[in-house]
C-alpha cells in the first residue's frame, strides 16, 4: 500500500471537506487506518502533500489531525533526529500549521508545536530549519504554549452538526451522565462503565466528553471527569495517550482549581496517573509542573501541599529527569518562599544523578539558576547567614554542582558579575 499512499491520501483528503457528515466520518476511518497500518514516515510525507496548503479550511483541519497523530506515534526524538530531509520538511509544515487561519488546524499545528518543543536540541533544530525571519514568531508560540498551555480544542461546527453517534458503539456525551452526587457507588459505576466504552470510543468524541466533565461548572461533575481519567489512565492509556495534549490541557485547569476540594482531588490523582502514563507525560511535563508547583508549594492547606510535594517525587521517579530539568530550574528561579527552597532541593537531587550522562545539559540548565540565587539582590544575605531556608538550599545545590564539575564551576563563575564570582567563592570556603 506504501506504493500508493501518496494518491489515496490525497483522494481522500479532496473528499475531507465533503458537506456530507458520513462522507467525513469515512474519510477519517480511513486516514485512521492509514496512521495505525502504514508506514509512518510514507504517511506524512502523503498528508503533507495532499492538504498542507488546501484551500479548504476543512481540509487542512483533517490534515492536521492526522499529522499530530503520526507525529505522537514516530516520537519526538525519531522525528527530529532521524533523517535529515524528514526533520527538514515536517517541522516547517508543523510551525505552518501552527499560524494556520483556521482554528481547529491551528490546534493541532500548536499540539504539534509543543510535543516538538520537548526534544532537548529543539532550539538548535529550530534555527537550522526555520528561516531567521520566522524564528521570532515561532518561538514566542513555543513559549505561550509552555506558559498557558495549549487551551481547549475548538468546536468544529460543520463536524459537530454531522456527528452521530453509532448504534452499539457505547459512545456516551459529557452531558447524559448522571448529575447525582458523587459516592462511591456511584464512582464505581462511572469506572467499569468507562473502560468498555473507551475500547471502542471514537478519539474526537472522548476529548470531548473528557473536556466537558473537566471543565463542568458543577464541581461534582469536575470530580466525575477526574475519576474517569485515572480509570482511563490504569486501564486504557493507549486512548489517553493519543489525545494527550487536550485532555491534559483540561486536566491542568483542575490542578489549578480554585475550589480546594476539586483541587486536593485532582492532585491526589495525579499520584495514580503518572505511575500508569510514565513516559508518555514527557510531552506534556511543560504543563504538568507549572500547574503542580504554582500555588501549592506555597498553600497554607498542608494536604494540598504534601500532594504537590508527592506529585513532583513520584514525576522524578516515573519519568527520565533530564525533561524534569529545565521546568524546574525555571520555577525555582521565578518562585518565593517555602516552593522556592523545594524546587532548588530537588534540582540539587537531579544534578548528582544527571551530571554523570549528561554533563553538558545539566551546565546548560542549572547554572542560571545557581547565578541567579547567588546574584539576586534580595538573596544576598546567602552567605551571612540571612534567609537561612534559601541559604541552605543554596548550599546544597553548590555542593552538587562543585562534586560533579569541581574548579570549572569557578572558572564559569569568573564570567558571571563580581558579587556573583564573590558570593560563589566565599560559600565554596565554608563547604567541607
Amino acid at each position: 500500500m506504501d506504493q500508493e499512499l501518496e494518491g489515496t491520501v490525497k483522494a481522500l483528503l479532496q473528499k475531507a471537506g465533503d458537506s456530507n457528515a458520513f462522507i467525513r466520518q469515512d474519510v477519517d476511518a480511513a486516514l485512521d487506518c492509514m496512521v495505525q497500518h502504514c508506514t509512518p514516515t510514507r504517511g506524512i510525507g502523503a498528508l503533507l502533500s495532499g492538504g498542507l496548503s488546501h484551500l479548504n479550511a476543512v481540509v487542512r483541519k483533517c490534515t492536521a489531525q492526522h499529522l499530530a497523530n503520526l507525529v505522537e506515534k514516530v516520537g519526538v526524538v525519531r522525528l527530529l533526529s532521524a533523517a535529515k530531509d524528514l526533520t527538514e520538511r515536517i517541522l516547517p509544515a508543523i510551525t505552518k500549521l501552527a499560524q494556520d487561519s483556521s482554528p481547529e488546524a491551528r490546534y493541532f499545528g500548536r499540539r504539534m508545536l509543543l510535543s516538538l518543543s520537548s526534544h532537548p536540541d529543539f532550539d538548535k533544530i529550530l534555527e537550522k530549519y526555520i528561516p531567521s525571519k520566522d524564528l521570532l514568531t515561532v518561538r514566542d508560540t513555543v513559549l505561550s504554549l509552555k506558559t498557558k498551555g495549549l487551551g481547549a480544542m475548538p468546536q468544529d461546527t460543520q463536524s459537530a452538526r454531522g456527528r452521530r453517534s453509532l448504534p452499539g458503539s457505547g459512545t456516551v456525551r459529557a452531558s447524559s451522565l448522571t448529575r447525582e452526587p458523587l459516592n462511591q457507588t456511584t464512582r464505581y459505576q462511572i469506572t467499569t462503565r468507562t473502560v468498555k466504552i473507551l475500547s471502542i470510543a471514537d478519539k474526537t468524541e472522548y476529548i470531548e466528553q473528557i473536556s466537558g466533565l473537566l471543565g463542568s461548572k458543577d464541581f461534582r461533575e469536575r470530580i466525575k471527569g477526574i475519576d474517569q481519567l485515572t480509570v482511563d489512565c490504569q486501564h486504557n492509556p493507549h486512548m489517553v495517550t493519543n489525545s494527550i495534549f487536550p485532555v491534559f490541557d483540561a486536566f491542568k485547569a483542575r490542578l489549578q482549581e480554585s475550589n480546594s476540594k476539586v483541587n486536593l482531588y485532582a492532585l491526589e490523582s495525579l499520584l495514580k496517573i503518572i505511575p500508569s502514563l510514565k513516559d508518555n507525560l514527557s510531552q506534556v511535563v511543560n504543563i504538568l509542573v507549572p500547574a503542580i508547583v504554582d500555588n501549592h508549594l506555597n498553600s497554607k492547606n498542608s494536604a494540598i501541599y504534601s500532594a504537590a510535594i508527592r506529585a513532583i517525587n513520584a514525576l522524578t521517579l516515573h519519568l527520565d529527569n533530564i525533561l524534569l530539568l529545565q521546568p524546574l530550574c525555571t520555577k525555582a528561579q521565578f518562585l518565593n518562599g517555602k516552593a522556592k527552597v523545594d524546587l532548588v532541593e530537588k534540582v540539587a537531587e537531579l544534578v548528582k544523578e544527571l551530571y554523570p550522562r549528561k554533563p553538558q545539559m545539566v551546565e546548560q540548565k542549572v547554572l542560571p539558576l545557581l547565578w541567579h540565587l547567588l546574584g539576586t539582590p534580595t538573596h544576598s544575605g546567602i552567605i551571612h547567614g540571612r534567609g537561612s531556608s534559601v541559604r541552605g538550599a543554596t548550599v546544597n545545590l553548590c555542593q552538587a554542582l562543585h562534586a560533579q564539575m569541581g574548579p570549572s564551576l569557578v572558572d564559569l563563575a569568573a564570567c558571571q558579575s563580581a558579587s556573583v564570582h564573590k558570593s560563589l567563592n566565599e560559600l565554596l570556603r565554608t563547604l567541607p
